[in-house]
């Protein structure tokens, strides 16, 4: 049996899975619905969600009495994106990608088995799906996650595709880990990882590694070319390489 840890603060975890609740799906919850998100016990729930509530994180609508957000969380998100040295140095890179590729340019980094947006330079071109910083993405689906498995060794990677969930996000989606880490191991012999609307419909994603200077990878970058505007072979032939060229860019530019 593990020892529990003396220094875990379970009330923290308590609260962060409380704000974690709140969702697109769920972006107002009652305080019965908040319990049986987090498994919390009402009581439990209740003691959470006052805390928030007076620290100013959550309050409750007027007139349906539901627990929401308030802008005031979006202050932990951009005090890590305000102190991350990685965005200043893309930022000109994601910009020469936006332009030369006319598809918004995007910087992801990875977060236990998905792929966080922390930065992307539009363009004035139709999206079809917004995919806007904050939001994450599973590696197991997507360009970037595979560029970003693509560095590690075969055995972590396949442990890390074998713990994923491996939804059929949609009909096009790769669910069997043999058929994905070849799609990964490709990467390594052209630069880049692909997916053609796995994650959504009508979208694509070309995605290249970044490393710093030991080698290791610390994120991504990636375009999301829609099927309206691209066909798969069009996207590999001329975003490839621009996209191959601004994550080795970026790489150089590290100074760790």
């Amino acid at each position: 049996m593990v020892s529990p840890d003396p220094l875990f603060n379970q009330s923290l975890e308590k609260g962060l899975e409380a704000l974690r609740a709140f969702t697109a799906v769920h972006r107002t919850l009652t305080l019965g619905e908040l319990a049986t998100l987090t498994g919390m016990t009402k009581s439990s729930a209740q003691r959470t969600v006052h805390t928030l509530e007076q620290l100013g994180y959550v309050d409750k609508h007027p007139q349906t009495r539901r627990f929401r957000l308030t802008p005031k969380v979006m202050e932990i998100g951009y005090n890590y994106l305000a102190a991350d040295s990685l965005i200043p140095i893309a930022s000109p890179y994601l910009s020469q990608l936006a332009n030369a590729s006319g598809e918004t340019a995007n910087l992801t980094e990875p977060v236990g088995l998905d792929m966080v947006y922390v930065a992307q330079l539009m363009t004035a071109k139709h999206m079809p799906v917004l995919t806007p910083v904050g939001m994450r993405i599973p590696m197991y689906c997507t360009s970037s996650g595979r560029a970003y498995l693509s560095t590690l060794p075969d055995a972590q990677a396949r442990e890390m595709l074998e713990r994923s969930a491996r939804a059929a996000r949609t009909p096009a989606t790769l669910t069997d880990v043999d058929a994905i880490f070849t799609r990964v191991a490709a990467c390594r012999t052209v630069g880049y990882a692909c997916n053609e609307e796995e994650l959504f419909l009508g979208d694509m994603g070309v995605g290249a590694p970044i490393v710093n200077s030991q080698g290791i990878a610390v994120g991504a970058v990636h375009v999301s070319p829609p099927v309206s505007r691209w066909t798969m072979e069009e996207a590999q032939r001329k975003l490839g390489p621009l996209v191959v060229e601004c994550a080795w860019a970026i790489s150089r530019s590290i100074g760790h």
